[in-house]
């Protein structure tokens, strides 16, 4: 790997460190919500790349209102790629309403490494910053959990359009998460 590719992957790693785990820089006062609230899997499908992509997330809990914190990690596989996305999104959740299906729009900034293969190896790798538009609709259950249905529009070096479904595990799963 070369010099310059290295550097641009440590610099792009530590700028989204600064937007993931540097949020706390400038909350807001009333960010009384935010805070590790579960994790769960997710699984879908990417048009432009035509890819399956598996992965999981983290839910950081609201920084004000319904705004809530959910980065990602992704793994997108056909199309002779291999994508690797790390994703800090952020969703406004429409209603305070826990136990309805309730709307959300957000979007968020990613750092992807695109691998292209050749008979199923990667031969070459770029390292891209991504931009990209989401909504969904989300369902709170009663042990705290949550499902949902995403979709993801790409703007800037991401794919045209992602469709997902994940699950929230609560944290302390059994009881309600605090605030919802």
């Amino acid at each position: 790997m070369q010099s310059h590719s290295r550097s641009r992957i440590v610099l792009s790693l530590a700028v989204l460190g600064l937007i993931l785990g540097g949020s706390g820089i400038a909350l807001p006062a009333h960010a009384e919500e935010i805070g590790y609230r579960g994790w769960g899997p997710r699984v879908g499908m990417t048009m432009n790349p035509d890819q399956v992509h598996f992965g999981a997330h983290l839910d950081f809990g609201n920084i004000g209102g319904h705004i809530r914190l959910q980065p990602n990690l992704e793994v997108g596989i056909g199309d002779d790629l291999t994508v690797l996305a790390l994703n800090g999104e952020g969703a406004y959740r429409f209603s305070s309403e826990w136990d309805s299906w309730t709307p959300y729009l957000g979007g968020g900034l990613g750092l992807h490494v695109v691998g292209t293969e050749d008979g199923g190896l990667v031969e070459e790798s770029e390292t891209q910053f991504g931009l990209s538009a989401l909504g969904g609709i989300d369902k709170g259950l009663s042990n705290g959990s949550r499902i949902f249905f995403e979709g993801k529009a790409g703007f800037v070096d991401a794919p045209e359009f992602k469709f997902a479904v994940g699950y929230t595990f609560a944290h302390g799963a059994g009881r309600p998460i605090p605030g919802r």
